[in-house]
């Protein structure tokens, strides 16, 4: 039977092949990860319909494949030929046992995804008894930088061992080189002025195409403003201990405030909560708030759907299980489509500043930073508070600089009187 590209949705036009896990002659049962299909948006996993063995690859590592095109083929029912019968195995089997074996190899590419291939041509390195930290023996992107960096490569030296960490969760081809480090990204002898090229991955070079539209399509301004954090500081201190025993050991933190709060305002401010479709304007009677992740693969936006009717433990226990799943890969469509606003938090890196830009169609993007402790008058008397910048951009082709700020404003105070949350006031 064929192994079929997944159903991409309309706003998807294709994707492309990012991580073969099993190869041509592998047994695989039911359910069993085949291969990764990274979109623009998001990583979509294949499986196995049933038992059996995967005989060809149609689609490599690196290409572009379209809704439901054919990517291998799959023998159902069928089992892995034993290795005393390699000799007379047929080349699917004999394919197996090489990969089952790869040092054994006497021409390592053989083994090698194709990225690993390209980066060990464009250097001029030979392949040839490398032993590859990838699954079965596999020869990756990394073991190529690995051994660039460690010297030349030759016949008279012994094999260069790389081991994979004990536990680690399968990595998309194209999200390599961030877990390359410099020195070894730049492998050379002190003395050349090395250069290395690599194509953006689909999701960077997506974030790059919406970022840039934002900024040409939307009067974006920006606006700031200041919170003093002391109050939810202390209301997280006073009340953590009960609030995890209270949520099954969920824990109270920064993000779901300013989550609630947002909320809060976007119903005072509607035109904050709305989007911009042709010559009209689009009311949303929903509360769908974007919490930006940054991940390996680049920035993703998964939505926290009705905000409104969340409580605080509810939008953490939403917001960590994103995070999880940003992090993994695992994050669906339905995870990211839609959002009426959106929530950046540049403060966990250290950020004082920054102007957020819009994520289209919404027309509002709250921008969280660093807490500093700073001098700050309060009652006519200098005190140190733990203060954060605020950040709105905003699209002024709907939203006045008046609303703006009053909405800023609103978020601000009821930060700084966490009651008026509660009391919607």
């Amino acid at each position: 039977m064929e192994i079929n590209a997944p159903i991409f949705p309309e706003s998807i036009a294709d994707g492309s092949v990012a991580t073969w896990h099993h190869q041509p002659g592998d047994f695989v049962t039911r359910d069993t990860l085949l291969v990764d299909i990274e979109t623009d948006k998001v990583v979509i996993e294949v499986f196995a319909p049933e038992d059996g063995v995967l005989t060809t690859i149609l689609k490599q590592e690196g290409d572009t494949v379209l809704s439901e095109e054919p990517i291998a083929q799959f023998e159902s029912g069928a089992s892995a030929a034993p290795a005393s019968d390699a000799a007379e195995a047929p080349a699917a089997s004999v394919q197996a046992d090489v990969a089952a074996t790869p040092e054994a190899s006497a021409d390592g590419d053989r083994f090698a995804s194709p990225a690993a291939k390209k980066m060990a041509a464009e250097s001029g390195l030979d392949l040839t008894g490398l032993v590859g930290s990838g699954r079965d023996g596999r020869i990756t992107k990394e073991d190529v930088a690995k051994a660039l960096a460690s010297g030349p490569v030759s016949e008279d030296v012994a094999p260069i061992q790389t081991q994979a960490p004990a536990v680690e969760a399968p990595v998309a081809a194209t999200a390599a080189p961030a877990a390359v480090t410099s020195s070894e990204m730049f492998a050379g002898n002190g003395e050349e002025r090395v250069e290395r090229r690599v194509p953006m991955t689909r999701l960077r070079a997506s974030v790059a195409k919406r970022l840039v539209e934002a900024q040409q399509n939307a009067a974006m301004l920006t606006t700031f403003n200041e919170v003093d954090m002391q109050p939810i500081m202390q209301l997280r201190k006073r009340y953590q201990t009960e609030f995890q025993a209270a949520h099954n050991g969920t824990k109270l933190g920064f993000m779901s405030f300013f989550v609630r709060a947002a909320t809060e305002a976007l119903k005072r401010f509607p035109s904050v909560n709305a989007s911009i479709d042709g010559n009209d304007i689009v009311y949303h009677g929903y509360y769908d708030i974007g919490v930006a992740v940054s991940t390996e693969r680049g920035l993703v936006v998964p939505v926290v759907r009705d905000a409104d009717a969340l409580g605080l433990a509810q939008i953490e226990d939403q917001i960590m299980a994103y995070g999880e799943k940003a992090r993994s890969g695992k994050l669906g469509l339905e995870d990211m489509a839609g959002g009426t606003f959106t929530i950046s938090n540049g403060g966990i890196f250290g950020s004082m500043m920054s102007t957020p830009i819009l994520n289209p169609p919404q027309t509002g993007v709250l921008g969280m930073h660093n807490i500093q402790e700073r001098a700050v008058v309060v009652d006519g008397e200098i005190v140190i508070r733990p203060m954060m910048y605020l950040a709105l951009s905003y699209d002024h082709r709907l939203i006045d600089g008046r609303e703006a700020v009053q909405f800023l404003v609103a978020i601000k105070g009821m930060l700084e009187d966490p009651a008026r949350i509660l009391l919607e006031l």
